[in-house]
């Protein structure tokens, strides 16, 4: 009889165990699907306009910071300004325009560099090097928020999550909540996401005559 029962108690958690995993696949499958169809969002316009709010926290060194910004993307061409300076990347190199300083740094970026986090890679950074699961829903003024848990595969990564939210009417990125294993919290929220602007020719060329009295430095 106890032989029965241990039988039936192994049975009754091997059954639970494959529920769960068969449960976990189909969230991971769903979270795999949203993401692929933003994704596909993305990759469907010509361009792209953000404006952007970017929050940085950390109640244990007292750190509560807010700064704004935008950025144009078109392919993997990006015009960043943010925190006072411009970057442009022209699909080449990558000159970050300092007025401060009046200063302009020249370098090579290898684009393709997985490890390398850019703007163009703002909207599709998750289609390698996390694992996924659907997380919760949220109503944020009439919009339904998709949030997915994205859980770096790399373990030195200094990161321990990442939740997206997705609008899943859109399908277009509404924030980006980045915890890190030491405690920092940083949030990017898209206020403003437009497609297919109107833009100038020269929108992602750096123009040198414009910075008469820049220095110009050239990195590599």
């Amino acid at each position: 009889m106890k032989k029965t029962i241990n039988t039936m108690k192994k049975f009754i958690q091997i059954t639970f165990i494959l529920l769960i995993s068969f449960a976990t696949q189909a969230q991971d499958k769903k979270a795999k699907s949203l993401l692929d169809q933003v994704t596909a969002k993305v990759k469907s316009y010509n361009n792209i306009v953000i404006d952007f709010k970017y929050s940085l926290n950390n109640s244990k060194e007292n750190i509560n910071q807010d700064s704004k910004g935008n950025v144009t993307l078109k392919g993997n061409q990006y015009v960043l300004n943010f925190m006072g300076m411009t970057k442009i990347f022209d699909g080449k190199k990558t000159y970050t325009i300092v007025p401060e300083d009046e200063e302009v740094n020249i370098s090579s970026v290898n684009e393709k560099d997985d490890n390398a986090v850019t703007p163009s890679k703002m909207l599709t950074f998750f289609n390698s090097g996390y694992k996924y699961s659907m997380d919760i829903l949220q109503n944020v003024r009439g919009r339904k928020i998709q949030y997915i848990k994205l859980i770096p595969t790399n373990t030195k990564d200094q990161r321990k999550e990442i939740l997206l939210g997705i609008d899943v009417q859109t399908k277009h990125i509404y924030n980006l909540i980045e915890t890190g294993k030491k405690g920092t919290k940083t949030t990017l929220t898209v206020n403003s996401f437009k497609t297919n602007q109107p833009l100038s020719k020269n929108q992602f060329t750096f123009v040198a005559n414009k910075y008469p009295n820049y220095y110009i430095n050239k990195l590599d």
